[in-house]
């Protein structure tokens, strides 16, 4: 019985580990969100800090809201692709549980 528990600590301590390692490895991944078929683009880090934002040119005569309407979809999708890269790390880690409530804590 004690070495079952043994292992079961064991266990936990590993899947804990790579927890951590996974959590790291997501807050250093980033992730490009666009719209306007590409004409705003949108840097962002696993834990959703933008880094960069590109606009072309051509949109810089466009009225203020269609600029900022363009610019709230970008940061929109790449908030959608770093939580699904978020989902698919910790999917294999899961061992088949429900994972989709977990909020990561950054």
């Amino acid at each position: 019985m004690k070495a079952n528990m043994n292992d079961l600590m064991k266990q936990a301590q590993q899947m804990q580990e790579k927890m951590q390692q996974a959590q790291n490895d997501l807050a250093n991944t980033e992730v490009q969100g666009e719209s306007g078929a590409g004409m705003v683009k949108v840097l962002m880090s696993g834990r959703h800090d933008v880094k960069k934002v590109e606009i072309d040119n051509s949109l810089l005569s466009e009225d203020k809201e269609i600029l900022e309407d363009l610019l709230a979809a970008a940061v929109n999708d790449a908030v959608r692709r770093v939580e699904a890269a978020n989902r698919d790390a910790f999917s294999g880690m899961a061992g088949g549980m429900d994972m989709s409530n977990f909020k990561m804590p950054f």
